[in-house]
């Protein structure tokens, strides 16, 4: 009779872990994607540069899905442009879920008062907390 009080609206400190967890890994997901979409930007941009002063006959090649696909400069050129407009955008809206992550985690923590202690900092205050509230510990680093 006991797991079911247990399970009631306290969760356990592996599971506020657990969610701790979760929520930095879904901020990291973001912030990796924003880096992947910003070097495809200047990639583009790049790449822009060098074929517009070429003409537009010579043919080219693009990577569509992994497949090497041959076209012409005329053909690749509007659709490169076409993506280098998009791509801040797309990038803008991922800055704002990433901005929104972390004030999803910084409530997190604050709903479940849990203690973030980095690795390169030793624990400055561990045998000073009172024995009667349950804090979380989280190392990261």
């Amino acid at each position: 009779m006991s797991k079911p009080a247990a399970k009631g609206c306290k969760k356990s400190n592996e599971e506020v872990f657990q969610g701790f967890q979760n929520l930095r890994a879904e901020q990291r997901q973001l912030a990796n994607k924003i880096s992947e979409l910003e070097m495809d930007l200047n990639e583009h941009k790049i790449v822009i540069e060098t074929l517009k002063d070429v003409d537009g006959t010579r043919k080219c090649f693009r990577m569509i899905g992994g497949v090497l696909v041959e076209r012409t400069v005329a053909d690749v050129l509007p659709e490169l442009e076409s993506n280098r407009e998009r791509l801040p955008k797309a990038i803008q809206a991922l800055q704002e879920q990433l901005t929104k992550k972390g004030q999803e985690i910084n409530d997190y923590i604050e709903l479940h008062d849990i203690r973030v202690q980095r690795a390169d900092r030793p624990t400055e205050t561990a045998t000073e907390q009172p024995a009667a509230k349950s804090n979380v510990l989280v190392a990261s680093g």
